[in-house]
C-alpha cells in the first residue's frame, strides 16, 4: 500500500510517500518540505492569507519532487492522505482540496488525518521506533498534552495546557525579548550561553498534583522581568541591554519551561507505571529538553523516543505515516466521496478508536 501524504496546516508545506508493510511499521520512501519562515519573518508571525496562497504554489511541485525521489508515479498511489485539522482554515483547505482533486482524478480513495495524531506517531519514522504502550509528551504549536498511548487510536488524555502551551511560551517570551519569528529556536540558541539560575521565574502548576500545564503566567513574569532590567539599566528597550543579561533571561525562561515539561512527564510515567516515553512536536527538538529528559529517564530505566530532528516540525511524512498506520490497524477506511471539509479545531480524543 502506497500512501501519499500532504500537510498544509500552518506555515510549512509537506508532501511524503509511505509504503505500508502489512502489520509492520510503514516505511518512509521520500518526503519534501517547504518552510514559509522567511516570508512571515517580516510580519513577526504567520499571516494566514499569505500562508494559504504559498501552499497553493508549493504543493504540486513538492509532490512531483517526492514522486521523482522514490521512483513512483501518481498512478501507483493507493491512498491520498491530507491534514484535515486542526490548523488554519485556509491553509487546511489547500491541502484538502489538492488531495481530493488528485483522488478524484486518479480514482483513488482519500483520508483526512488529524494533525496531532501525525505528530504523536512521528517517532515511528525514526531509526529507533517505539513500541506500544507509552506515555506521549505532545508539544506542538498551541498544544501541550500528556497522553497514555496503548495503540493507534487508543489514546487517554492525562493532562493538557489550560492556557498558553509550551511552544507559545517560547515564542511569546522570545518576542518580548525582540528575537523575532520564529522565536522559540532563537530563544533556545541565546539560552545556550546564559545562566539558567540567573532569574527566579515561576513554574506554573508544577506542584498542582495533576498533569495539567499552564504557561501564561510564565510569559507575564518574563515580561515583568524584562521591563525591570530595561528600567534598571536606563536603556530604551530590551535589545539594548548587555548581551549576557539577555542570555541569562533566555536561559532562565527555557529552564522554567523545561523543568515543568520534565517533571510532569516523570509524574505521568509514575502514574501509569509505563517504562517508555515518546516526545513529539516542534518543542521536542529543543536540545535542553532532550538532554534533561534523557538523563532523568536513564536514571529510571525508561526508554525515550523522538522523531528525527528534521521531522519534529510539521511535515508530510507524519501525515502519510499516521494514515498508513490507521489503515493497517483497520481503524478507518479511505473514502471515494471527494467532497471535503476541514476542522480548524478538532479534539484528538474524538477520532475513531478500536
Amino acid at each position: 500500500m502506497l500512501v501519499l501524504g500532504i500537510e498544509s496546516s500552518c506555515d510549512e508545506t509537506g508532501v511524503a510517500m509511505v509504503q505500508g508493510r502489512g502489520q509492520g511499521v510503514p516505511t518512509l520512501l521520500a518526503h519534501a518540505l517547504y518552510s514559509q519562515i522567511e516570508m512571515h519573518q517580516a510580519f513577526g508571525g504567520v499571516v494566514p492569507e499569505l500562508a494559504s496562497r504559498d501552499h497553493i504554489r508549493r504543493v504540486l511541485p513538492l509532490t512531483q519532487e517526492v514522486l521523482t525521489a522514490c521512483g513512483r508515479t501518481l498512478a501507483e498511489v493507493d491512498v491520498v492522505a491530507y491534514t484535515r485539522g486542526p490548523g488554519l482554515a485556509g491553509a487546511l483547505l489547500v491541502g484538502a482540496g489538492v488531495a481530493c482533486a488528485l483522488g478524484a482524478a486518479l480514482g483513488k480513495p482519500v483520508l483526512g488525518v488529524h494533525h496531532l495524531e501525525g505528530h504523536l506517531l512521528s517517532p515511528f519514522l525514526s531509526a529507533d521506533p517505539p513500541e506500544f504502550p507509552f506515555v506521549a509528551l505532545l508539544v506542538s504549536g498551541g498544544h501541550t498534552q500528556l497522553m497514555r498511548v496503548d495503540g493507534v487510536g487508543r489514546y487517554e488524555l492525562l493532562g493538557e495546557t489550560i492556557d498558553d502551551a509550551a511552544g507559545e511560551a517560547f515564542d511569546k517570551s522570545a518576542k518580548l525579548m525582540g528575537l523575532g519569528y520564529p522565536g522559540g529556536p532563537a530563544l533556545a540558541r541565546m539560552a545556550e550561553q546564559g545562566n539558567p539560575a540567573a532569574f527566579k521565574l515561576p513554574r506554573p502548576l508544577l506542584h498542582s498534583g495533576n498533569l495539567d500545564f499552564s504557561f501564561a503566567g510564565l510569559k507575564t513574569a518574563v515580561l515583568v522581568q524584562a521591563q525591570r532590567m530595561v528600567a534598571a539599566a536606563g536603556v530604551a528597550h530590551f535589545e539594548a541591554l548587555p548581551e549576557q543579561a539577555r542570555r541569562d533571561l533566555a536561559a532562565s525562561t527555557q529552564a522554567a519551561i523545561v523543568e515543568v515539561l520534565l517533571k510532569k512527564s516523570v509524574a505521568a510515567l509514575q502514574q501509569t507505571g509505563l517504562r517508555r516515553v515518546v516526545v513529539a512536536g516542534g518543542v521536542g527538538a529543543n536540545r535542553n529538553l532532550r538532554e534533561q529528559l534523557n538523563a532523568e529517564c536513564a536514571k529510571r530505566g525508561v526508554r525515550v523516543h523522538y522523531p528525527e530532528l528534521h521531522l519534529c516540525t510539521d511535515n508530510g511524512a507524519m501525515i502519510a505515516m499516521a494514515a498508513a498506520m490507521r489503515l493497517q490497524g483497520g481503524l478507518q477506511q479511505p473514502s471515494t466521496a471527494y467532497a471535503f471539509d476541514v476542522k480548524p479545531r478538532w479534539p484528538l480524543d474524538s477520532l475513531p478508536q478500536l
